[in-house]
């Protein structure tokens, strides 16, 4: 047996060991908690050597239109780094977040739980939950606690206690929805080491008031610097932050323990700031960009609301105020450059993997918080709605080189929640705790996968409308509390329209609501939607037996 095989059967039989191993102590296992004084969220780790370095990326807000496959424009953009490491990966391209805004979906990723965070701090009513609990426990705690070395860069927006409990006070993630690209001392020293000054927009994207004529929100665009001389790309925020991930990340390797580090990207999230050195490729993104057929149709309406579609979509058209086709075609365009900033720079810290000898017996996890409409039915961002568009995300996962797993595109439809049990298996942690999500390990080792219910929901935003979704690998159903529209879209379709008053889909329909409200009914967590969504769906659902009101009886079981 060679070295490359025999690597290749250690890793396998490690992650057959993991799959099967007990929360009871065993041998080669030993017990530990995340907080030994307090007893805090217990868990049992493997034993034994071999425990690769892992590596998570997330960028912010990023349109399938940028990483799906099949989709024109991501065919037209220059992205060498992330294909070279699609071309390396299990690529998931049915992978889903659980809330399209970032706080909460960063909640869920970090947890492997549904979470209770439904708004993000900046928009939040006071009492509304944006932070994660003191008591809760993110992944990085466990890798932490059973001998990782751990290390963070970038967005936070969760709150400061739980980056400090999982990488000690050195952690930095910024608890804001944007970068602190004028207040981040780091940022500003690293700007003065290049001789770069601050940046300033030398082309800006506005949105209108409803007068048409106001300007309105900006979008960022495309930057100088302060003195009016060209912005270089590796003056860039996220390049910066590569910069500060490979420092961060050589600090770690002399301690000589397994390294986990989280790089948290802001770009391609506007306000976009897109650098000198992309004028030709601006050129070609421009000539390929075509409006979605969904935009258009909106225009010829002029913007008049949609009856097909809740009201919170209109309350949205409102607040982006794109009633100018040229800001949208300027706001996918800056988008799409946005990606291609972040790509070089990714280039830069895979570069650096390599250069390292890290790179090939590595874990990689690259995905986004959340999508982004980039301009579909007259939106651009996100929002408190449950379109496919915002809830996709893509995520690729390269195992070590020595596993031997081959690189493929997978449409096995995955979630966010998904991540944190992969990690700890491939990591050999095995908490007590709940986790709404399963490891992917034996997919990716082309064997059976049996995921859990997907559910997604949203509250809070620019206004509120609390809405819960579930959909079955081809279609996806959304109930909106605050309207009497209820959505399907089929997810086949890249600007896809809501089919819920579709004759052809009404059995499908019939169907997704009758699996979502046997999901809402089981689980305590959810009680909060199932008491609306089975009066709304009442001649879906079973008939209920008695009262209405949820009680317990003294065995505990819910009644009614």
């Amino acid at each position: 047996m060679n070295d490359l095989e025999s690597s290749r059967r250690r890793f396998m039989q490690t992650g057959a060991a993991m799959a099967a191993a007990p929360m009871s102590s065993g041998q080669g296992a030993r017990q530990g908690f995340i907080d030994p004084r307090s007893g805090a969220h217990p868990y049992s780790a493997s034993s034994g050597a071999g425990r690769p370095n892992i590596f998570v990326i997330s960028v912010d807000m990023i349109s399938p239109d940028h990483w799906m496959p099949g989709r024109p424009s991501e065919a037209s953009l220059d992205l060498p780094a992330l294909r070279g490491l699609y071309s390396e990966s299990v690529f998931f391209h049915n992978a889903f977040c659980t809330n399209p805004l970032c706080a909460p979906a960063r909640a869920a990723l970090l947890t492997g739980r549904s979470t209770y965070i439904l708004s993000n701090n900046e928009r939040a009513h006071d009492g509304h939950e944006t932070s994660l609990r003191a008591t809760d426990s993110i992944f990085p705690e466990y890798l932490k606690a059973t001998g990782y070395d751990t290390r963070h860069c970038g967005k936070g927006h969760l709150g400061a206690q739980k980056f400090f409990d999982a990488f000690d006070e050195n952690a930095d993630g910024w608890d804001r929805w944007d970068p602190p690209i004028r207040s981040d001392e780091n940022y500003l020293a690293y700007l003065r080491s290049l001789g770069v000054k601050p940046q300033r927009y030398r082309r800006e994207i506005r949105g209108l008031q409803q007068d048409r004529k106001t300007p309105a929100n900006s979008f960022g665009g495309w930057i100088e610097q302060a003195d009016g001389k060209d912005f270089p790309i590796e003056a860039q925020y996220t390049h910066y932050l590569v910069a500060r991930a490979l420092n961060k990340l050589d600090t770690a390797l002399l301690s000589k323990k397994p390294v986990y580090l989280q790089l948290d990207i802001f770009d391609p999230h506007q306000p976009f700031s897109v650098p000198a050195g992309l004028e030709e490729r601006e050129k070609a993104i421009r000539a390929a960009n075509r409006l979605p057929a969904s935009y258009l149709a909106i225009r010829e309406r002029d913007f008049r609301p949609d009856p097909a579609l809740p009201r919170v979509y209109d309350l949205y058209r409102k607040y982006w105020g794109l009633y100018d086709p040229k800001t949208v075609e300027d706001y996918r365009v800056a988008n799409a450059l946005q990606v291609e900033v972040i790509d070089r720079a990714l280039a830069r810290f895979f570069d650096g993997l390599k250069k390292r000898g890290l790179y090939d017996e590595s874990v990689i996890i690259f995905t986004s918080d959340h999508g982004e409409m980039n301009g579909r039915r007259a939106l651009v961002d996100k929002g408190v709605y449950l379109h496919p568009e915002i809830l996709r995300v893509p995520l690729a996962v390269k195992l070590p080189k020595s596993a031997g797993v081959g690189a493929r595109k997978d449409p096995t439809p995955v979630s966010h929640l998904d991540i944190a049990p992969t990690v700890f298996e491939l990591a050999g942690v095995h908490p007590a705790a709940r986790l709404d999500g399963v490891s992917l390990l034996p997919l990716l080792n082309g064997n059976s996968h049996a995921p859990k219910p997907y559910i997604a929901e949203c509250g809070w935003h620019v206004g509120p409308n609390f809405a819960i979704a579930m959909h079955d690998g081809s279609h996806l159903y959304s109930y909106n509390l605050s309207s009497d529209q209820s959505e399907l879209y089929d997810l086949r379709d890249d600007d896809p329209g809501n089919l819920a008053g579709s004759p052809d889909l009404a059995k499908t329909k019939a169907r997704l609501v009758e699996r979502l409200g046997a999901f809402l009914e089981a689980d305590r967590r959810w009680q909060c939607y199932w008491s609306a969504f089975r009066l709304d769906h009442y001649d879906f659902l079973p008939r209920p037996k008695g009262d209405l009101q949820l009680k317990q009886a003294e065995s505990g079981r819910r009644l009614g």
